[in-house]
């Protein structure tokens, strides 16, 4: 389980605040207005952002912990690909940065696109490929790196609805293959009610605790409310 207790973000007149817990092997969608704290939630959970309080994962405290020794996978809506490398290269800085790679590893690598939906397309550079087919390369290098935590900032909000369908059920598919628990930071309803098992909602500098899908859509918080109109 993901825990946060007294968590606390302060970047200059913002204050961020989360006192909850995700449940692990699901996907939990975090909603909220632009401005509300969804992607300094996930910037502080992955070590990239200071905060007082703590967060624990499976009962051990990640407060200490750097980004790279976290337990946690992070795809950014930009997908941060580096344009001078190869699609494969690209996945391989998952595995080592120094893209050092064994035969085994490459091997791995291969096996990874040719999950996502790009066999075949390692040699090939960024520039040489879809929007969406950019962040396969993303969600393959977080395929690779096999932590149980995967942190997911808006990565499909600039595609079309059905290409974001198929990136979500993908996403989806291959999370509950390794058991993963995912945090989807969202705009979009939608997307909460295709694939995750739970929402929670931020605000103002507030994080409120998640809830099942259904329940919560059934019921809505007043700031939920609100913000679904």
């Amino acid at each position: 389980m993901l825990v946060l207790e007294n968590l606390e973000i302060v970047q200059g007149g913002f204050r961020l605040r989360a006192d909850c817990q995700f449940q692990p092997n699901q996907t939990t969608a975090i909603l909220g207005p632009s401005g509300g704290g969804k992607s300094t939630l996930l910037m502080a959970l992955a070590g990239f952002v200071a905060h007082s309080g703590s967060v624990s994962w499976q009962g051990q405290s990640l407060r200490e912990l750097g980004p790279a020794e976290r337990p946690i996978s992070m795809v950014f809506q930009e997908h941060n690909l580096f344009p001078h490398l190869s699609i494969a290269q690209n996945v391989g800085l998952g595995l080592r940065p120094g893209l050092k790679l064994s035969v085994a590893e490459n091997t791995r690598i291969a096996e990874a696109l040719e999950r996502v939906g790009l066999a075949g397309k390692g040699t090939a550079l960024p520039r040489a490929l879809s929007g969406g087919q950019r962040q396969r390369v993303a969600l393959a290098r977080a395929l690779l790196r096999q932590k149980p935590i995967w942190l997911l900032d808006e990565p499909f909000a600039a595609l079309g609805p059905g290409l974001r369908r198929e990136m979500l059920d993908l996403v989806e598919e291959i999370r509950a293959e390794q058991g993963a628990t995912l945090l989807l930071v969202t705009h979009a309803p939608e997307d909460a009610r295709a694939i995750a098992a739970q929402v929670g909602f931020v605000d103002a500098g507030r994080v409120e605790a998640p809830m099942e899908t259904g329940a919560c859509f059934a019921a809505p918080s007043t700031g939920l409310k609100g913000y679904l109109g």
